[in-house]
């Protein structure tokens, strides 16, 4: 059974047949999903998921676009939110310098406030970086390696950058882009990183992998991304399922590191 690592159904996209889709996924080898948040509202969304459906696990989080919308109020109310069973991550976190639509300086304090936040509940990250490769490595390296591990989503920097998260214990999240033909760069680096570095993930409904891309994706397309993958590596694609899956569990399922008992449960960030 497949593990997907990184999804957004509570996009608009999945409005109109949003249950019916997620009523298929065991029937299509879809055994886990992690809901990723992107903002304070879709941290309330995919609660509201894995409330709704046993399979669906979640992380809380603000993305680097939507961290000009945190105050120390709505902090706390994110930091409250991480203690429900269900969500496994804070995420999605980072930088991004490419639409640069939230001042960097911003985005840098809500970045390294969100990953103290990842340790001081003893849950992993899940990373976004866009156009600022070394920042976001340096402020990892310095703020969270070595305390509760995460995964790089969507990666999409050079082998040699990869392979140094690995060495500090993060996984690399695949996704679609490696089944395009201009998708060089994460080819190269699936077959440099170690199969126990990769998970498996869509980002969902954005990226859809040959051969539907350019159309709505879901985790329903994960096997073409790890046919790719048993191809680039010489393996069968239920070498990749299984070890992707046992890479997934290990990171998400088996346990949190302690944390105090007093973080509460408010209904709404606002």
């Amino acid at each position: 059974m497949i593990f997907e690592s990184h999804a957004h159904y509570d996009d608009p996209a999945f409005d109109e047949d949003r249950e019916e889709l997620l009523g298929s996924m065991r029937e299509h080898g879809i055994e886990y999903i992690i809901n990723v948040a992107a903002s304070l509202a879709t941290t309330e969304s995919t609660i509201a998921l894995t409330e709704q459906y046993p399979f669906i696990y979640g992380a809380a989080g603000v993305h680097p676009d939507d961290t000009k919308e945190l105050n120390e109020e709505r902090f706390a109310w994110l930091r409250e939110q991480c203690a429900r069973e269900k969500i496994v991550a804070v995420g999605e976190i980072g930088l991004d310098y490419y639409w640069d639509s939230t001042p960097r300086e911003v985005q840098k304090k809500w970045f390294v406030r969100q990953l103290e936040l990842a340790k001081e509940t003893g849950l992993p990250v899940i990373i976004h970086s866009r156009e600022a490769a070394q920042e976001t490595f340096e402020l990892i390296r310095e703020h969270h390696a070595g305390t509760t591990g995460g995964v790089i989503h969507c990666f999409s920097y050079a082998r040699e950058m990869a392979e140094a998260y690995v060495k500090l214990g993060y996984f690399i999240g695949v996704g679609g882009v490696v089944t395009f033909k201009n998708g060089r760069k994460l080819k190269e680096t699936v077959e440099a990183v170690p199969l126990s570095s990769i998970l498996l993930e869509t980002d969902c409904p954005y990226l859809s992998p040959v051969p539907n891309r350019g159309k709505r994706n879901s985790s329903r397309n994960l096997p073409y991304i790890a046919q790719e993958i048993a191809k680039i590596k010489g393996i069968s694609a239920e070498e990749v399922v299984e070890a992707t899956c046992r890479n997934a569990k290990k990171l998400f399922l088996e346990g949190r590191a302690a944390y105090g008992s007093d973080i509460g449960q408010s209904e709404k960030y606002d």
